[in-house]
């Protein structure tokens, strides 16, 4: 029997696995897993991802099931809220770029009519799919996603630099970096 071939970093533990198999890379088109993953993305800043997957629940729980209208509305109230829950990373910073990035995504989706379409433009709406053979080749930032930071914080963004927006890009999809002899990869582009 075979082996199942993943990308490195998905390890052993189930709950990396499952992410790597059934979404990282995975194109991503509904607004709210978009921002749902661009706020994990910068509360992981700093930390490991799997810091960040395993309180995943414990987030959409917290933020409202990551509805930028509320999170939009968050008072200093609900801020102390959110500096006393244990199931979440406690970083009062973090917690206030949430709240504004949700002020400005709700600003992109008004201008845009959605942010997929805002941030998949980048792209052509395609995705970018690299031909890596080890994770090592594989960049923390491209130019792309220095644009794109610049462009999000022009825009009022905070809490995010270009790894942060480089690692949204592959937890989306807009960028695929599964290696090539990754069995998501091989089932995504040799069908």
């Amino acid at each position: 029997m075979d082996k199942i071939i993943r990308c490195e970093w998905a390890g052993d533990l189930p709950i990396y696995i499952d992410y790597h198999d059934n979404e990282w890379g995975i194109p991503e088109h509904d607004d709210n897993k978009l921002f749902e993953m661009l706020i994990l993305e910068c509360m992981q800043a700093g930390l490991s991802w799997i810091t960040v997957l395993k309180k995943r629940e414990a987030y959409r729980i917290a933020f409202d099931n990551f509805n930028p209208n509320k999170i939009a509305n968050y008072s200093d109230a609900k801020i102390e809220e959110l500096m006393a829950n244990t199931g979440i990373i406690r970083n009062r910073l973090k917690i206030n770029a949430a709240i504004n990035n949700a002020k400005v995504f709700l600003q992109i989706q008004s201008e845009y009519g959605s942010f997929d379409k805002m941030i998949w433009a980048y792209v052509g709406n395609e995705p970018v799919i690299g031909h890596m053979k080890t994770i090592n080749e594989v960049p923390a930032t491209t130019p792309l996603s220095d644009k794109i930071c610049k462009d999000l914080k022009k825009l009022g963004m905070k809490f995010l630099g270009s790894t942060t927006v480089y690692a949204f890009m592959q937890a989306t999809g807009i960028v695929n970096d599964h290696i090539t002899d990754c069995h998501v990869h091989k089932r995504m582009f040799y069908k």
